[in-house]
């Protein structure tokens, strides 16, 4: 808050007053929209909300998976890859 207040009550350019305080405009501008849009609370530090990985499958998938290897149990997870790859798209 004390750094949105300096630079809209510096004399100098906005650009002119991050670059004297150190701090990139696209961080300043994050932080302004944040205040702009919630207010003093929008300033506050968001918990940090990991949405599935990368390499994570869907539910939905994944049992499908978890079907087909127990009704082809004489595949290995090689060739059940290469199953599904070619009769499930």
């Amino acid at each position: 808050m004390e750094i949105i207040t300096l630079v809209e009550q510096s004399s100098l350019s906005v650009k002119a007053t991050l670059r004297e305080l150190g701090i990139n405009r696209s961080t300043f501008y994050q932080w302004y929209k944040r205040y702009l849009s919630d207010g003093y609370e929008g300033l506050a530090d968001q918990p940090y909300q990991r949405t599935s990985g990368w390499n994570q499958l869907p539910p939905t998938e994944k049992s499908r998976i978890v079907e087909l290897a127990l009704e082809r149990p004489d595949l290995s997870s090689r060739e059940l890859s290469c199953y599904i790859v070619d009769n499930e798209g």
